[in-house]
């Protein structure tokens, strides 16, 4: 029995402890959001969070996930309370086809939550790993700078304050 945190509750797998995490969690907890692309973690399309970083789980056995936090799509904001990266998408008209979306913003929220006011280069080295089909990168892009800058103005802006 593997246990792990699936989006903040806690679940349990009871099957093989070397099947890629991403089939435990489209197959037997029934979350779809996240994709399966290319089945040799090149192209992103399932990447999730394992406490907090960024990993491609279609190679990773689900018992890597032993007693750790896995956060997937469905669990980084909902329609009522949109994650800003997700609001980031909708503004700059990100998605085309859509498939790669979830991972690419898995990705990125993985880079902001470690760097809120990630840098041009720094958000290139982050979202290397992941592949736009519809060659959306600078859309994609926009969308997470936009993030970082709001980041960066809002930390300015609370310092500013308490001064």
């Amino acid at each position: 029995m593997i246990s792990f945190f699936l989006n903040g509750e806690p679940v349990s797998f009871d099957g093989d402890p070397n099947t890629p995490l991403l089939w435990v969690i489209r197959d037997d907890f029934k979350l779809k959001g996240s994709k399966f692309g290319c089945g040799a973690g090149l192209c992103g399309a399932c990447t999730m969070h394992l406490d907090g970083t960024a990993i491609k789980t279609c190679v990773l056995p689900v018992v890597a996930a032993a007693d750790k936090a896995v956060t997937t799509i469905e669990g980084l904001g909902n329609p009522e309370a949109l994650h800003p990266l997700q609001t980031a998408w909708i503004e700059h008209n990100v998605p085309q086809c859509g498939y790669c979306q979830s991972g690419q913003l898995m990705a990125a929220a993985a880079l902001l939550t470690g760097k809120p006011g990630a840098s041009s280069e720094d958000v290139d080295k982050a979202m290397s790993g992941n592949i736009c089909r519809c060659g959306c990168y600078p859309r994609i892009k926009a969308a997470i700078m936009s993030v970082a800058e709001s980041s960066l103005s809002y930390d300015a802006a609370a310092v500013e304050a308490r001064s």
